[in-house]
């Protein structure tokens, strides 16, 4: 049995990551300021999130966070904690000091604890990349030019930038990964969150619009957990970063990918004619030779595995609707 430490692990794929590694009866040692298992009690039952250690603890505080990775003697980390686009643009120092200086925090982490430590995967994001204008029509690898329009795609492309020189000067090896259109249970927040909270909302009868359209990238949240899980224990080294596609389609086909798997749902969900300024068009070959074959769920699976959970989360009364307000 192995020890992972997982920051951030109350947020939506960290959730999943939990539930993931207490599937496969892992030692798991939750490192978050928020220790109310809000989207967790969504995916375990008691006696599951019995089995998982919690610390309240800051990616900010390097010395809690170091010691904590060294008394329980973690083989992996997975590093998810950070602020999303909203709050990154609303608070630009406070991103900075969460996504970067945290990131930083966990590379200085995993350094101290040497040939201890099995592997590191730390979440960037494909907001590392412009716009789809920005680039040609052939999908982009991992050597494309990285034109970020956020502090949040900045941030991220500064974390991909101290992995290198932390395997440049320290042979740390690392993987970041670059996730898109997370959906899923559990995914309450962040500016690509409309296609969820558009499913939870037509599973409570109500409309709902999404605040972009065009070009996206859809990743079911379990293959995206999997994934990091995957790369965390992929055992080569280099600092490497790679792009997760997902399917590659347009809003508008999500919203008819919901209609035809949930009928209720038709002419309830709408969306802007607002481009997200992130190219979609992403090449994944880096992650197949890393991991071999990546977990990848079709669109209309992941819909309908999404509406079952929220179906009987709804029959259970306790379906929260208050992100649907924001």
């Amino acid at each position: 049995m192995s020890s992972y430490l997982v920051t951030g692990a109350q947020g939506c794929i960290g959730a999943w990551v939990v539930k993931n590694l207490v599937d496969r009866h892992q030692t798991v040692l939750v490192y978050d300021l928020d220790l109310e298992p809000k989207r967790l009690g969504l995916l375990l039952r008691p006696r599951e999130l019995e089995r998982v250690q919690f610390v309240k603890g800051d990616v900010c505080n390097f010395e809690q966070l170091s010691s904590e990775a060294q008394r329980h003697a973690v083989d992996y980390i997975i590093h998810l904690a950070g602020l999303q686009v909203p709050t990154c643009r609303a608070n630009p120092r406070l991103g900075a000091m969460v996504n970067v200086a945290g990131t930083v925090n966990v590379f200085e982490a995993a350094r101290v604890l040497g040939s201890g430590l099995q592997g590191l995967v730390y979440a960037s994001s494909a907001a590392v990349f412009g716009r789809d204008e920005d680039y040609g029509d052939s999908p982009l690898d991992e050597s494309a030019v990285l034109l970020p329009e956020t502090h949040y795609g900045v941030f991220k492309q500064c974390n991909e930038g101290n992995a290198r020189v932390y395997f440049k000067d320290h042979q740390l090896s690392s993987v970041g990964l670059r996730p898109y259109a997370v959906y899923g249970p559990g995914r309450d927040f962040g500016i690509t969150s409309g296609p969820t909270k558009a499913i939870k909302a037509v599973v409570a009868a109500r409309a709902f619009e999404i605040k972009f359209g065009g070009p996206i990238s859809m990743q079911f949240v379990d293959d995206t957990a999997k994934t990091f899980i995957a790369c965390t224990e992929s055992h080569k080294t280099g600092a490497r970063t790679y792009n997760i596609r997902g399917a590659v389609v347009t809003v508008e086909e999500v919203i008819q990918a919901i209609e035809e798997v949930y009928p209720k749902s038709k002419g309830l969900i709408h969306c802007t004619k607002n481009r997200l300024g992130i190219a979609s068009n992403l090449a994944e070959e880096g992650l197949r030779e890393e991991i071999g074959t990546v977990p990848t769920t079709p669109l209309k699976e992941g819909i309908e595995a999404t509406i079952r959970i929220f179906e009987d989360l709804k029959s259970e009364g306790r379906l929260d609707l208050s992100d649907l307000e924001t």
